[in-house]
């Protein structure tokens, strides 16, 4: 397999790799380190390789250009523009009956009873690609997600009662800047 082939391999199985090449923010010396598994600071030489197994065995400038050209190649990163409207419930908790849920995640269902979760619904114009910028954005800001869904025309997220208004606000940034998957 060439390098171009090993490199475009290695950063497929990354795809915050793919994001931020589509963006035009990736700085490719330091990916490639990444992708080699040579993690130190090459200016200073402190620091030690990455424990992880070296995805591609190469020379780091020569991965850096194989990088700069597959970023050339892939599509400029657009945002769809959704029309998508969100609220929240709040009391929301585990039910018996799974005709009474508003979700259904594992075989648990979740639905209005008095609990003390909240739960955020986005209708409209959602996706998995919706879903996945939702649920990455309620990780950067810290907020784990009890439940997460997604299915005709209605995103779903519960969490826990304390983060809702948090939790909202999330959901609604991220559902502005969805990547678009084209």
């Amino acid at each position: 397999m060439s390098l171009a082939a090993e490199t475009r391999r290695a950063v497929e199985a990354h795809p915050f790799l793919v994001t931020a090449l589509r963006a035009g923010v990736a700085n490719y010396t330091a990916a490639a380190r990444f992708l080699s598994g040579d993690e130190s600071d090459a200016a200073t030489g402190v620091g030690e390789s990455s424990d992880s197994v070296a995805e591609i065995d190469g020379d780091i400038d020569a991965i850096a250009t194989a990088l700069r050209r597959y970023a050339e190649e892939l599509p400029a990163q657009t945002h769809d523009a959704r029309d998508v409207s969100v609220r929240m419930e709040s009391s929301i908790g585990t039910v018996d009956d799974p005709g009474s849920a508003l979700v259904t995640v594992g075989g648990t269902a979740f639905g209005s009873n008095g609990g003390d979760l909240t739960a955020i619904y986005a209708t409209g114009a959602v996706d998995a690609a919706a879903l996945a910028a939702t649920l990455e954005s309620l990780a950067v800001a810290k907020i784990e997600p009890v439940a997460a869904a997604v299915g005709n025309e209605t995103l779903i997220v519960i969490v826990e009662r304390r983060e809702g208004a948090n939790a909202v606000r999330t959901v609604e940034a991220a559902l502005e800047r969805v990547p678009s998957t084209e």
